[in-house]
């Protein structure tokens, strides 16, 4: 694991996240409440349990895992997963699938940032973060 990632991190700005929220299939109402939450995302470990808490005015999240060992995840916008998490390079590749669909959530340390990139299909969204 990537020590630097563990932590508290506030969202600082935001690109395009509404376009991909439209890509995942949001409806228009999470749509808007979503592009107005600005997170704030726990990084944990416990042995080799990792955990992210995402926390915003809007919806709370938290997802523990393995690195490269499958588990099931229920989205923020309700979506039920089959999702893995990888580490290469102190590079965070977050995969979730289902329904025949996939997305890619990278997350990387940039200048002591955490950049969160999301991609489905040819729509990305940027997302940084900084230490609160």
């Amino acid at each position: 694991m990537c020590e630097l990632f563990l932590g508290t991190w506030k969202l600082i700005s935001t690109e395009n996240f509404e376009g991909y929220m439209k890509e995942l299939g949001v409806g228009f109402a999470t749509r808007k409440l979503g592009s107005l939450a600005k997170p704030t995302v726990i990084i944990s470990r416990s042995g080799d349990i990792i955990t992210i808490k995402t926390e915003s005015t809007f919806k709370n999240t938290e997802i523990s895992f393995k690195l490269g060992e499958e588990f099931e995840e229920t989205t923020a916008d309700d979506r039920k997963t089959k999702s893995t998490v990888t580490l290469d390079n102190c590079t965070l590749t977050h995969v979730q699938k289902w329904d025949g669909k996939e997305t890619t959530i990278k997350r990387e340390l940039v200048d002591g940032k955490m950049v969160v990139e999301c991609t489905m299909n040819s729509i990305t969204c940027t997302r940084i973060y900084e230490k609160a």
